[in-house]
């Protein structure tokens, strides 16, 4: 590694996945002060929103809902 950076991003990519999310103008604004409330970061909000949902979906498909 030549410096701390690379190393970081190397890290990153061993050990990360990401996907750049879209969405409407504004719904980040909505979505950060939501995070906020609750005292989270915004990566942290959206990643148990969907772990929430996640546990759901899988939750019906044992019910056979």
């Amino acid at each position: 590694m030549e410096n701390r950076t690379d190393y970081k991003n190397a890290w990153k990519k061993d050990h990360r996945d990401s996907y750049l999310l879209t969405m409407k103008k504004g719904r980040k604004a909505e979505i950060k002060a939501a995070a906020d409330a609750k005292g989270q970061s915004l990566n942290k909000f959206i990643n148990d929103a969907i772990d929430a949902h996640i546990k759901q979906v899988r939750q019906k498909e044992k019910t056979g809902d």
